[in-house]
């Protein structure tokens, strides 16, 4: 590895070539991994069958790390050999979200501060710039939950809302726009705090949405809460350790919307949360993703509408999007 001037903040870059068939699971597996944590995760084709996977990241990751992280995704596929270097200091996750366009979500439209002029103000026009925070819609966990609040905004009417995990604060934001709900947002991460704070000036919703950095629903804005509707779009671990908590901070007949799961992963939080009294009203499934919306007992039976094709759907419905 080239030397490093310490004077000079750097991030690094992590890649690595595999066949394009297992190149999207280990972009998946870095992705979703806490630790290292990246930045961004790009695909580019590079020949015949053959995909690099690159993840910027904050500061340098371990080499070991990587290797178990790719070596579990990809299992027997032939790879390259991994490469991690420094590169001069960006905001990788802005950079990268300013090559995409506005994102569309049921009756949701998301652009970054880049188009601006390109985008109609409303309702549901939402400005969202991730800084070094998760969540723009580009990607299907955000966009599941996103049509989520969509089929709930038609149908009932949360006055009060949690967001776990907030990110740049999008769902947070949406559900006070599309509810005119009081919204309590969290995240453990004091870089996603100040992204979202900032989001939520420029979406003119402060005075519905309050930003608090708490790890899960440790906080006495979360804890003591009774919430109508609460939004966790994380990992199927903190999913699985925290669905106590969401049941104590849901009211009864109150809904959670549950996404950061792979289609494999959705059964075993649906059959958590059963354990603690929620049933299923809908799963949504996007781009191997899966976004649960789930209802605490003691609450009347689920009706959405569809809003592709404007058709009742119960319980157990399953959207492929």
């Amino acid at each position: 590895m080239p030397a490093v001037d310490q004077t000079e903040p750097v991030t690094f870059v992590a890649t690595i070539e595999s066949t394009a068939g297992c190149a999207e699971a280990i972009a998946m597996g870095l992705e979703a991994a806490e630790s290292p944590a990246a930045l961004a995760v790009t695909l580019f084709e590079c020949g015949h069958d053959r995909i690099e996977v690159s993840a910027h990241y904050a500061s340098e990751p371990s080499r070991h790390r990587l290797t178990q992280l790719i070596e579990a995704a990809a299992r027997d596929a032939r790879l390259g050999v991994l490469r991690i270097e420094p590169l001069p200091q960006k905001n990788w996750v802005a950079e990268a979200e300013s090559l995409r366009g506005p994102v569309r979500a049921g009756r949701f439209l998301v652009h970054g501060r880049h188009d601006r002029r390109k985008v109609a103000a409303g309702r549901f026009t939402l400005e969202i710039d991730a800084g070094l925070a998760f969540g723009t819609a580009h990607h299907a966990t955000t966009r599941g939950c996103l049509i989520a609040l969509d089929r709930v905004a038609k149908r009932e009417h949360p006055r009060r809302v949690l967001d776990i995990g907030t990110g740049t604060g999008i769902l947070a934001i949406a559900a006070a726009r599309a509810l005119y709900a009081n919204v309590v947002a969290s995240d453990m991460d004091s870089i996603a705090v100040s992204a979202a704070a900032e989001n939520v000036r420029t979406n003119g919703v402060q005075s519905r949405v309050t930003v608090v950095e708490a790890d899960g629903v440790a906080h006495p804005a979360l804890r003591c809460a009774k919430a109508d509707l609460l939004f966790a779009n994380i990992l199927l671990r903190p999913l699985l350790d925290l669905a106590p908590g969401f049941a104590r901070a849901l009211r009864p007949g109150g809904l959670c919307v549950l996404s950061g799961l792979l289609d494999r992963q959705a059964r075993q939080v649906e059959s958590r949360f059963r354990s603690l009294g929620f049933r299923l009203d809908s799963q949504i499934l996007l781009d191997g993703w899966t976004t649960l919306l789930l209802r605490r007992g003691s609450g009347r039976r689920g009706v959405w509408i569809d809003c592709d094709c404007a058709r009742p759907y119960k319980a157990n419905h399953v959207s492929k999007l």
